[in-house]
């Protein structure tokens, strides 16, 4: 999948020097800046234990976009648009500190402290779109995206997870307009991702549990986005 994103990215940036080629062919290649409202709720699952939790985080995020405006003269635009980096989902690592106490076959009590702490991040955030205007600058927008789910954790038990890609939908409107320059244009713009279902099985039990862990997670974004764009 990282593959798949690089290619995309090299080629958003050999359209960016290469922009005579495209002059005859409605493109629009810009930059958008972003306030990403991160909302993330889940469940851990261990042996018979369920903990829930809710994590927030509000982030400024760059992208790139390419553009095919206009496509037949039907109002339908098709791109593609790249966020490099990472955003942290919590806005502060989550710590826990968990306190078992065993009683053995004896009257003597062995007390264990466990803690807890649990971060994940998302990165290399890829939008494949679609807009659609009826006139007036005006239009909405549908788009289907890939993104990669890092976990950042350090737990007493012993238990790791790994990483994933993630799909998720993207809807949106938003108003494009003149900015005063030859063929640029400024956009602003509101949308909402919802990302699928996220399913982690830990890679390590915990001493005396036989099943491993299992944490369950959706994960939200609202961004409002400023553009900038030269139409060719």
């Amino acid at each position: 999948m990282k593959n798949i994103k690089a290619l995309t990215l090299a080629f958003l940036l050999s359209l960016f020097s290469s922009g005579h080629a495209l002059a005859e062919y409605g493109f629009t290649v810009g930059v958008t800046g972003s306030m990403a409202m991160i909302d993330a709720s889940g469940q851990e699952t261990e042996g018979g234990e369920i903990t829930r939790a809710e994590a927030t985080n509000n982030k400024a995020v760059g992208s790139i976009f390419l553009e095919y405006n206009d496509i037949l003269g039907s109002g339908l635009s098709l791109g593609v648009d790249y966020i490099p980096g990472s955003a942290d989902i919590s806005n502060s690592t989550k710590t826990r500190t968990d306190t078992e106490t065993s009683v053995t076959g004896t009257t003597t009590n062995t007390t264990t402290s466990r803690t807890q702490k649990a971060q994940a991040e998302i990165e290399n955030h890829l939008t494949y779109y679609a807009t659609y205007s009826p006139g007036n600058g005006v239009y909405l927008k549908a788009g289907y995206v890939q993104v990669d789910l890092n976990t950042l954790e350090s737990l007493g038990t012993g238990s790791t997870y790994g990483n994933d890609t993630l799909d998720g939908v993207a809807l949106g409107a938003g108003v494009e307009f003149d900015v005063g320059y030859d063929n640029m244009v400024g956009r602003i713009e509101l949308s909402h991702i919802d990302y699928g279902d996220i399913e982690f099985r830990s890679q390590v039990a915990r001493t005396g549990v036989a099943t491993n862990n299992l944490v369950e997670a959706d994960i939200d974004v609202t961004m409002l986005s400023a553009s900038l764009g030269y139409k060719f």
